[in-house]
């Protein structure tokens, strides 16, 4: 893998994470796509992905740094007085409660998950069916719910949601911004609370992937791991930024539309037999 193909995953695994377009998805179709061994090397696949996601994480945390302080806080001030008083405490107990499906979802299934989910051919199938899913619920969804009438029930229910989109092809960010429209949150809290409810999930993603890193080190592609790690950062906070601007006055359509190009070019490569179906 050269410092090129780094950045481009780099780049990819940053946009993908947060947009509602999967970016474990996207990290298996674009080396696929190019033909690139990353997706075969088991070991540097593992080893890439910490990279990837800690980049990612790295981002998110530059840009939601006095949200995390801020919640933190008011967690940590919840269990002193063993109630929850304000709006604040009730947000970051509804984002502690919606991690747990994903945690347990994702210890349970992650062997599942890649080696019989993360195939091209069904990977495009979930881009268009969610992605169709995501535009019909946000058309005929109210608005009525800013981000602070989040409570306990709320954030459970996204992070339910959430545990569902660890298949490649739903989008974690995708699902959850569903659910979120499905009872009335309006799209920037939708996709605010999204955002939010990732970090945990990245973090641990990578803390746990980070075991492997120090057991099997870099393989030699320091250089190219370091320009993927910032490749995904830098845009991982770029798209945060612009979908929290732009969700304010647009919908999701434009969102749907990419999803079934991509999948539409993949199903095409895979009937002509320019490429393989699976991996």
């Amino acid at each position: 893998m050269s410092t090129l193909h780094a950045i481009i995953l780099g780049l990819t695994q940053g946009a993908s994470e947060f947009a509602p377009i999967s970016s474990s998805g996207h990290l298996v179709l674009v080396p696929w796509l190019f033909g690139w061994d990353v997706v075969t090397n088991a070991d540097l696949n593992k080893t890439f992905d910490v990279a990837l996601h800690l980049g990612t994480l790295t981002g998110a945390l530059i840009y939601f740094r006095h949200d995390v302080v801020r919640y933190l806080r008011a967690w940590f001030a919840s269990i002193r007085a063993r109630a929850i008083r304000t709006v604040d405490e009730r947000l970051a107990w509804a984002l502690i409660l919606g991690t747990i499906p994903g945690v347990i979802a994702g210890a349970a299934l992650e062997e599942v998950i890649q080696e019989h989910l993360s195939q091209p051919w069904l990977i495009a199938i979930q881009l268009a069916v969610f992605g169709v899913v995501l535009w019909a619920v946000d058309r005929w969804a109210s608005s009525q719910r800013g981000f602070d009438t989040i409570g306990l029930r709320t954030g459970f229910g996204l992070g339910v949601a959430q545990a569902v989109s660890l298949a490649p092809g739903v989008s974690r960010s995708g699902i959850t911004m569903t659910a979120a429209r499905m009872i009335s949150l309006d799209r920037e809290a939708s996709a605010r609370f999204s955002f939010l409810l990732s970090l945990p999930i990245v973090f641990g993603a990578g803390a746990f992937k980070s075991i492997d890193l120090v057991k099997d080190g870099l393989h030699g592609y320091g250089v190219p791991f370091f320009w993927g790690f910032v490749a995904a950062g830098v845009s991982g906070f770029a798209v945060i930024a612009f979908l929290l601007s732009y969700l304010r006055r647009h919908s999701f359509a434009i969102f749907m539309f990419y999803r079934l190009a991509v999948a539409g070019l993949a199903l095409l490569l895979i009937a002509t037999g320019v490429r393989p179906a699976t991996v």
